[in-house]
This record gives C-alpha cells, sequence and structure tokens, in this order.
C-alpha cells in the first residue's frame, strides 16, 4: 500500500470516529452529557474532529503529500480532541490543561501549509 493511500485510510477513520463520537454525544451519552453540564465541549470536540478529518482527507489527495502538516493536525486533533471528549466524560476540568497543545500542533499545522514551498509543498 502506498502512504498516500495510508494517510488517506487514516483520515477515513479518523473521520468515521468523528460521526461514531458525534452520534454516541447525540444520543446513547446524551443524558450523561446533560448531567455532568459537559454537551458543549463534547460538541467541540466532535466540530473539530470532522473539521480536521475532512482536511486531512483533502491533504492526502495531494501530490507530494504535505507531511508535516498533516502530522500536526493529526496529533493536533488526537490530543486537543481527546482531552476534550475526557474532560466531558469525567468533567475532570485538569483535562483542559492538555488541550491547548493540541489546538497549538493545529494551528502549527495550518502555518505549516501557508508557509510550504509550492513545489514541494514543505
Amino acid at each position: 500500500m502506498t502512504v498516500n493511500r495510508q494517510l488517506t485510510r487514516i483520515a477515513a477513520i479518523l473521520g468515521f470516529f468523528g460521526i461514531l463520537f458525534g452520534v454516541f454525544g447525540a444520543h446513547l451519552l446524551r443524558s450523561s452529557l446533560e448531567l455532568l453540564g459537559t454537551t458543549e465541549i463534547w460538541q467541540t470536540a466532535v466540530r473539530y474532529h470532522l473539521l480536521h478529518a475532512v482536511l486531512l482527507l483533502v491533504l492526502s489527495g495531494w501530490r507530494p503529500i504535505p507531511r508535516l502538516p498533516y502530522f500536526l493536525i493529526l496529533v493536533g486533533v488526537a490530543i486537543f480532541s481527546g482531552s476534550l471528549y475526557a474532560m466531558a466524560l469525567t468533567n475532570f476540568k485538569w483535562f483542559g490543561a492538555i488541550t491547548p497543545i493540541g489546538g497549538i500542533g493545529m494551528l502549527c499545522g495550518w502555518l505549516a501549509l501557508v508557509l510550504a514551498r509550492e513545489n514541494g509543498r514543505e
């Protein structure tokens, strides 16, 4: 399997789980999230998760793939949305201390896209 195909699959898996977590939050976890008062936190995690899954899918179609932005965004989403999911499920506010690290990763990924060389994209 080519690297491009692998990165496309990673983006698709990220999108799959974004939809799955959105469905869980809206239906199976709804009452728990409402009881904890963390529904909005869950929704924010899903929103950023899905938005960046689409971005990674688009980037996986570029030739060559801009690897640095791709992986910065992937890791950023995992940390950002992952910490928000954990905080929404547990209501442990200290997970919020981790969230900005993921946000910085996503921002750096977007910035790396801005600064990418035109012909090499990295």
